[in-house]
């Protein structure tokens, strides 16, 4: 074996969470009861208050929920270590792909694909939307991105050049990306730091698909109000889940190909940045399509999931080989 070989041997073995035999079902039970617990008690005054979507105090509630996860994974870990026997600072952390950064380059180059891919991923579901005939769009004119900002200018105030303003937009992402990087690891670090290894006994696609799912449902506080498709019955949480279920699998793909948790948390960050691409290039006058089908995280999305799913399998990014020494 070269020097270079033995090198990278020990750095992906440095990296690597411990063996787990089984499931650690209690602690698993306690994230899930407490990640879920906490979801409802910070949303409970957006139902208390009988505001829904309208209330003020939305962003801030919806920016707290997403920290719950993060306080999950704590409590899951003291559990485990009343269980099990505690572990060194160093071993949790490693455990939770959060330190150390090794291999550097595999982690750090993941995260900058990440943080470029998903504006690419949200743009290619409204090139469907146009090809379907849902929504007309003006990606050279702006049309009714520039309808938007002349309505909020004071009468008679010059517009900005529209194509510099949309130009510095996309520019943003990346951005904020890193600057949604601290909300997006406090359900990261549940979600992928975490529960993925947790249920990797399972084996790759069970836990996959099972800690996506559970991803979803942690939504339905504000899934159940409206938020994100309309809907305030089942149906949106349904469709919550099959979306988190297909965009996790994703992101938990960083994750076993890394074994660090920061892929996910700047793709998540990215995808969130990049929620309001179609308002950008949307056409004034273009009908509206249904949030359920159309938006970032509807059906038309899940499909282009679905799709860059395939081309991942295909490609052979999910063999054994290339999973299992980052996530035994």
């Amino acid at each position: 074996m070269s020097d270079q070989t033995e090198t990278r041997a020990a750095a992906d073995a440095e990296t690597r969470p411990e063996v787990r035999a089984t499931v650690p079902w209690v602690p698993v039970g306690v994230f899930a009861v407490v990640s879920c617990g906490l979801a409802w008690l910070v949303a409970s005054p957006l139902w208390a208050r009988g505001q829904g979507l309208a209330d003020p105090l939305l962003p801030l509630i919806a920016m707290a929920m997403m920290l719950t996860p993060a306080v999950a994974t704590f409590v899951a870990i003291v559990v485990e270590g009343r269980l099990n026997g505690r572990r060194p600072a160093r071993d949790i952390l490693r455990g939770l792909g959060m330190w150390p950064l090794r291999p550097v380059g595999r982690t750090i180059g993941t995260s900058v694909v990440m943080i470029f891919a998903m504006p690419l991923v949200v743009g290619a579901g409204l090139v469907v939307v146009g090809l379907l005939g849902l929504a007309v769009f003006d990606p050279v004119g702006f049309s009714g991105f520039t309808e938007l900002i002349a309505g909020q200018l004071p009468p008679g105030q010059p517009l900005p050049p529209m194509g510099l303003v949309v130009a510095a937009q996309l520019m943003m992402i990346p951005v904020g990306a890193i600057v949604n990087a601290p909300l997006a690891f406090g359900e990261e670090v549940g979600w992928r730091g975490w529960l993925l290894p947790a249920l990797r006994p399972l084996g790759v696609w069970p836990a996959l698909l099972v800690s996506g799912a559970f991803w979803g449902f942690w939504h339905s506080p504000l899934i159940l109000l409206g938020y994100n498709y309309g809907l305030t019955d089942v149906t949106g949480v349904l469709l919550m889940v099959l979306a988190c279920t297909l965009f996790g699998v994703l992101l938990g793909w960083t994750r076993l190909r890394t074994g660090s948790v920061w892929p996910a948390v700047f793709g998540h960050g990215a995808f969130n940045a990049s929620a309001g691409l179609g308002a950008l290039v949307v056409a004034a006058g273009s009908p509206v399509p249904e949030a359920w089908l159309a938006s970032p995280l509807g059906l038309i999305s899940c499909g282009v999931f679905a799709v860059v799913i395939v081309l991942l399998v295909a490609a052979g990014q999910f063999r054994g080989a290339k999973v299992s020494a980052r996530l035994a």
